[in-house]
């Protein structure tokens, strides 16, 4: 006869006694019980029955509940799915996890026997001060001790909101703090790229002609810096010339300053030599004159410097400038890349213009300078028209610096009349090259309209000096390119 007590009044195993409760064996089945079983017995025509060995108990008890003896396999089987995955409402259920104190299966309830947080509801008791009904309100339960936990904050939160702006803002601080920081090191590599760019067109035409692209940026490296030199040596002779001749003549200046019968008046009025006497002699002036000379000289040598690195710099990206433009252009999406190659090497060939067209402008000044003074038989002809194409390299104001120090050394070496006719001379050049030289050569070059030229170089000397003046014109040139190529056809869709 088959056992037939209730499952849940059997004794339970005793810890210890192993992973699976053994039920007692049961006698032997006759024909008489076997054909009293009944007919819905799903154990009846069940193979596997068969085959289970004496001694091991059957799956599913009499009782037809869940016991101890089902596995993980069981659990599995009935969590899959017709089409072999695992039901979602099934799976909570851990399968094959076990108690490490006693061995056993650990049960955990599934998200639907879970205590659900009870709202407030009105006139319900204070959960500060009434512990169930904090208990109640918070969900608690053996899953969740302290009360189920809230949703998370989202992205429209006033607090994330806040502290992603905060963050947002302390980091463009920080990134303008290091920018200005390092703002000399900054320029140096922007000036350095401008030239690289610059240059480049001349290392193509170099390339047409059949020289490798090494070569060919290796000669006008060194013609740049053959002009470099050049201009340097044509200033260390007047220099020299002069520091020497004041050197002669400072006892000569001496003399005449005591034989003066003004300054000899004046001297007994006021007592001017005794007060330039306690002036020179004073400590304050000593150390201001030692101040200045140690800051001259740091100018010089940070000039020097800052030359020497952008040159290095210079050399640098213009031997690599075909893998700069390439990293760049790869950064843009596929679907893009092609066009924004094209825009790209547009806009390097505009500042390519560019430059090129500030050196024509620098050399027709030098020119133009040189042969005037020679007809004046100014000193130092050569170096003063060196002087006048380097500064004209600055963008509408560049050759009224060099006029200036023209100028001045007409006058020192010269007559007045020799000073008066080169003020007047630079005065009408330089008219003429800022209304007819300069927009007509950046017309052809840059492809830039003379108002917005001269409204660039006006608003990049105002924000970066120089160095803006020089970037102001190939900027408004890339800035229009891309405004009537990607700005101006967008609009017409609109």
């Amino acid at each position: 006869m088959p056992d037939e007590t209730p499952h849940e009044d059997r004794p339970a195993a005793a810890p210890g006694e192993g992973r699976r409760a053994v039920p007692a064996p049961s006698p032997p089945a006759d024909s008489t019980s076997t054909d009293e079983a009944p007919k819905d017995d799903p154990l009846k025509d069940d193979p596997a029955k068969d085959d289970v060995p004496e001694g091991e108990p059957a799956k599913g008890g009499p009782g037809g509940g869940e016991s101890a003896e089902d596995g993980p396999e069981r659990l599995a089987e009935e969590a899959k799915m017709p089409s072999g995955a695992l039901d979602p409402e099934k799976t909570d259920k851990p399968f094959g996890e076990r108690d490490p104190a006693t061995g056993g299966p650990v049960e955990r309830s599934r998200d639907e026997d879970a205590v659900k947080p009870v709202p407030p509801e009105p006139g319900a008791p204070d959960p500060a001060h009434d512990i169930e009904q904090r208990r109640r309100e918070a969900g608690v339960d053996h899953r969740f001790p302290f009360g189920r936990p809230g949703e998370p904050l989202g992205r429209a939160h006033p607090f994330v909101f806040g502290f992603t702006a905060a963050l947002g803002v302390i980091t463009a601080w920080m990134l303008v703090k290091a920018a200005t920081n390092a703002k000399s090191v900054i320029v140096m590599i922007v000036v350095a790229m401008f030239l690289a760019v610059g240059l480049n067109p001349a290392v193509e035409r170099l390339r047409r002609i059949g020289l490798p692209r090494g070569v060919a940026v290796g000669t006008v490296f060194l013609g740049v810096l053959a002009f470099f030199a050049g201009f340097v040596a044509s200033l260390v002779q007047p220099v020299s010339e002069q520091v020497t001749e004041l050197r002669k003549n400072i006892p000569d200046y001496v003399t005449q300053l005591q034989n003066n019968e003004r300054l000899a008046e004046w001297d007994k009025r006021y007592g001017l030599l005794d007060r330039a006497q306690k002036a020179v002699n004073s400590k304050g002036f000593q150390d201001g004159l030692t101040d200045t000379a140690t800051g001259i000289g740091k100018v010089a040598i940070n000039g020097v410097f800052q030359t020497v690195t952008i040159l290095i710099l210079t050399l640098y990206f213009l031997s690599s400038l075909p893998q700069i433009k390439t990293f760049f252009y790869q950064l843009a999406p596929r679907s893009r890349r092609a066009r924004v190659a094209l825009l790209g090497d547009e806009i390097l060939d505009r500042i390519g213009g560019y430059v090129a067209g500030q050196f024509t402008i620098a050399f027709i000044a030098g020119l133009t300078s040189y042969i005037f003074l020679e007809i004046m038989s100014v000193k130092y002809a050569l170096a003063l028209a060196l002087i006048v194409a380097v500064t004209d390299l600055i963008p509408l104001v560049g050759a009224t610096v060099g006029a200036v120090v023209v100028c001045l050394v007409a006058f020192l070496t010269g007559t007045v009349t020799d000073g008066s006719i080169c003020i007047a001379f630079y005065v009408i050049y330089q008219q003429v090259e800022n209304y007819v030289v300069y927009p007509r050569v950046m017309k052809r070059t840059v492809d830039v309209q003379p108002a917005v030229t001269i409204v660039a170089a006006l608003i990049g000397a105002a924000l970066l000096g120089v160095v803006g003046a020089l970037l102001a014109i190939p900027t408004a040139a890339a800035i229009s390119l891309l405004i009537r190529e990607v700005l101006m056809p967008r609009q017409e869709t609109l």
